[in-house]
């Protein structure tokens, strides 16, 4: 018998696109619930045709886009337009049987046809409905569009991103990820699951769920953030280096770049033995954390130069015998064949032969197992219909007239 599922019983309906709310109904799929994919009929979700790379699948639907990949397993496709009057009709029956709301249209979008939160609300009391936007509900921006690029830049992320200045190529830099869309689907898979304990542990009653991109954003900046509020001195870009303890960040050996961390002094001291230089130590500008902060670059200096030395083979054994954190920079084909990564399964196949991705959280007694493969547009369709009691001819109708 396989293993109970944390999330086993909860609906999730995703009316979303793109990568940010497609993430976090994934992630709420990964843990076991059941997650409805919205699409609009003959399109579907845009991130279908964000390609190349595409993947290759027989029969007449287009291939789906790699991007479409990443954030749409363990999901069912419904196509349905929501324009429609009948598809509203049919999306407000699925409201009434489910759980969760996951949409990312603009502020007002969905309450011109009466699927906003209080509308679907009256219809489901104890829905979690949860809207992801650019900028938030409300505010002077709420009516703009935006994409990760535009919030990294908006939220100060790319600011300190990026070469420091004086140096070839300085300059704000953004981050090569979409960081802010792949945060807030954390921030919205959070949310989620605390509105549903609250629901489930008060009244009953759901609630709606506000999230902005922009907003999550600036939230990421963190301790970059808390220090600018503490000191008011506006962060500088560092390259490849850290923000906090010195050295932390990346350094050219004569064939390759490492990444290395000896931020406290029982790590530098480790670090200098392994370099043959014990002297660093015992200099007073080195001698503490907050000496190595103040004089930083002259660190760096030395430590750029006895790097570029050797191989970077050579220099990791020699920082990992001395349990100095160290790594080589990995491409993503050196961090795919990683022994670590290799033994936590981190890459899985699903039944059909797709290579995804494995969602990193282990649970004891509830485990993640389930991988099916991101859905065809509108596959699910009858089958879901059909459970909400539609007859095969209700479904032809709906079909002929363009709802579904």
């Amino acid at each position: 018998m396989s293993a109970p599922r944390a999330l086993e019983g909860i609906r999730v309906l995703d009316l979303s696109r793109i990568l940010a709310a497609p993430l976090a109904a994934q992630m709420l799929g990964d843990l076991g619930a059941d997650v409805i994919k919205i699409e609009r009929p003959g399109v579907g979700d845009d991130s279908r045709a964000y390609g190349p790379p595409f993947l290759e699948t027989p029969g007449d639907d287009p291939d789906p886009a790699a991007f479409y990949l990443s954030c749409n397993r363990n999901k069912r496709s419904v196509t349905l337009d929501h324009s429609k009057p009948e598809g509203q009709k049919l999306l407000r029956r699925l409201v009434a049987e489910s759980d969760v709301l996951i949409e990312n249209f603009r502020p007002g979008v969905l309450a011109k046809y009466g699927l906003d939160y209080a509308p679907l609300a009256a219809v489901n009391p104890g829905l979690v409905y949860c809207s992801i936007t650019g900028f938030g509900q409300d505010g002077p921006y709420a009516g703009r569009p935006g994409y990760d690029g535009v919030f990294q830049a908006m939220s100060g992320m790319m600011s300190v991103s990026g070469l420091p200045d004086g140096v070839p190529g300085a300059g704000p830099m953004k981050v090569g990820v979409s960081m802010i869309d792949i945060l807030t689907g954390l921030y919205a898979g959070n949310a989620i699951l605390a509105a549903l304990h609250h629901r489930d542990a008060a009244d009953g009653v759901g609630q709606h769920i506000d999230l902005s991109l922009l907003d999550c954003g600036l939230a990421a900046l963190s301790h970059y953030a808390q220090s600018y509020l503490v000191s008011g001195q506006v962060p500088e870009r560092r390259g490849n280096g850290g923000y906090g303890g010195i050295p932390s960040q990346s350094f050219r050996c004569s064939d390759h770049d490492i990444f290395l961390v000896a931020a406290t002094d029982q790590q530098f001291a480790a670090l200098c033995h392994a370099l043959h230089r014990p002297d660093l130590p015992t200099d007073p500008r080195f001698a503490t954390v907050p000496a190595r902060i103040s004089h930083r670059r002259e660190l760096l200096a030395i430590l750029d130069a006895l790097f570029l030395t050797r191989p970077a083979a050579a220099w990791i054994a020699d920082l990992e015998a001395a349990d100095v954190p160290v790594s080589p920079v990995n491409t993503l084909p050196d961090a795919l064949a990683n022994p670590q990564l290799a033994h936590r399964a981190m890459r899985v196949r699903t039944d059909d032969g797709l290579d995804l991705l494995r969602n990193p959280i282990r649970f004891s007694a509830t485990p993640i197992e389930s991988y099916a493969a991101p859905p065809a547009l509108g596959g699910d369709t009858a089958d879901v219909l059909q459970a909400l009691g539609l007859s095969p001819a209700e479904i032809a109708a709906l079909h002929a007239d363009k709802v579904i």
